[in-house]
């Protein structure tokens, strides 16, 4: 049975929107129970909303192509608002023929549980599939190239996703609050993670970002209570702020060495995080980034490192030792308030940092140990908050040791630059340096 609407403002903005036709007359048609437009010049057809306000329902097995007027016309694409809110839809198969899937297509279908796509399929808009509570299963075609934001977003059925190698990126939270979510497969075509992309997923246990995602966004893993182990490679330059945000089962993390900063609030609230490695190149540890961090007990703040932000290690209560590079210049207010159980803090910038309010608030640090380069003793003693501490002494040879780099002897004469010996004596000869532990140019180095 056919029954025909006008709707030409419709037919417009379909023309614009899909460029399949230079200049389109359009009609409504509903056929077999399915409503499409008609766009006459291209020879396409759309499917889209009842006109009369009902509802689709059961299992709908959209065709590859309908026929209006004696005229067969290809169902390319689904447009948007085709199904939203249709509660009583609980399956959906979309044929070949499709490439697109309009936003909000299936907008709060909350019984839909089965959607197969076609092979032909190359985008899904946003939040296409949203709020779909009761999905438990997407295959997501190989075709596909591009997911809109929010497309699967809220899907708590859903528990396994794999991302065909054709996706590029994955965008403003597409999985996100999909809290059945266990298992994902990211591909090495990724290139992109995106603000929120999986936000509160907390079902998720481990993930594996492959080595070709160079950006992980903003609160991308933001509440994943559930994930106790992630693998951030080399290839990321640039994790977003609060990108971990809450993730209180999260126990080590290594931040790669091509990441420059690491944002604020990153691992806000990660209390069970135990051993965080940072890498040699980053230069700026953002605000908040680890408050709250309850099972971080040692942290090792690189030589690469130059600025500490506001509250950064704020209430780790069970850190004890913290190591502090040698590039160091500022560390801000309240870095290290109320880590109560600071035993140990090694600084080994010559130069003593600037520091704002209340670094070491409530730390105690006047039963702690302050251990610092020997022939800076005297500027740490007479310059707070650092005076504060109950003791202040030289790092000893081993500990200089422990964040040196190992050069030549020809090196120590490739500047004028002073070099220093471990006790902050200055070397005059350095031709023939012997074996040991040097300082210069605020750096130091060992040779052998």
């Amino acid at each position: 049975m056919e029954q025909i609407f006008t709707n030409p403002l419709r037919a417009f903005m379909l023309a614009v929107s899909f460029l399949f036709a230079i200049s389109l007359s359009a009609v409504e048609v509903e056929i077999d129970g399915i409503n499409y437009d008609i766009i006459t010049k291209a020879k396409q057809a759309v499917v889209v909303a009842k006109s009369n306000g009902e509802k689709y329902s059961g299992n709908i097995v959209i065709p590859e192509s309908v026929e209006y007027n004696g005229q067969n016309y290809s169902v390319a694409s689904i447009g948007g608002y085709a199904f939203p809110f249709c509660q009583d839809l609980t399956s959906v198969t979309i044929p070949n023929s499709v490439i697109s899937i309009g936003y909000n297509a299936f907008y709060e279908c909350s019984n839909l549980t089965e959607v197969k796509f076609g092979n032909s399929l190359t985008s899904i808009g946003e939040c296409a599939f949203y709020n779909c509570s009761g999905l438990t299963s997407v295959i997501i075609s190989n075709s596909v190239t591009s997911i809109g934001y929010s497309a699967f977003e809220g899907c708590k059925g859903l528990t396994s996703i794999v991302i065909p190698n054709s996706v590029t990126s994955i965008d403003y939270s597409v999985f996100g609050s999909c809290s059945g979510l266990t298992t994902v497969t990211i591909p090495n075509s990724v290139t992109s993670i995106g603000n929120c992309a999986f936000e509160d997923c907390y079902s998720l246990t481990s993930l594996t970002i492959p080595n070709s995602v160079t950006i992980i966004g903003s609160r991308a893993f933001s509440g994943c209570t559930g994930l106790t182990s992630i693998e951030i490679p080399n290839s990321v330059t640039n994790i977003g702020a609060d990108a971990f945000n809450e993730c209180s089962n999260l126990i080590s993390v290594t931040i790669p060495n091509n990441v420059k900063s690491i944002g604020e609030r990153t691992f806000y609230r990660c209390s069970s995080l135990a051993s965080v490695t940072i890498g040699n190149n980053v230069e700026s540890i953002g605000e908040a980034a680890f408050i709250d961090c309850d099972g971080l007990t040692s942290v090792v703040i690189p030589n690469s490192v130059k600025n500490i932000g506001n509250r950064a290690f704020r209430d780790c209560s069970g850190l004890n030792s913290v190591t502090i590079g040698n590039s160091i210049t500022s560390i801000s207010s309240y870095a290290f308030a109320g880590c109560s159980e600071l035993i140990d803090v090694c600084c080994f910038a010559e130069g003593v940092p600037s520091t704002g309010t209340d670094v070491f608030k409530d730390s105690y640090v006047e039963y702690a140990t302050l251990h610092v380069p020997a022939a800076s003793i005297g500027y740490y003693k007479s310059t707070y908050p650092w005076s504060s501490f109950g003791k202040i002494v030289a790092l000893t040879e081993e500990e200089m040791a422990a964040g040196v780099e190992e050069i030549g002897a020809e090196d120590a004469n490739s500047n004028d630059a002073p070099v220093y010996n471990i006790n902050g004596m200055k070397i005059q000869d350095t031709d023939n340096l012997p074996a040991g532990i040097y300082i210069k140019g605020g750096k130091k180095f060992i040779i052998k």
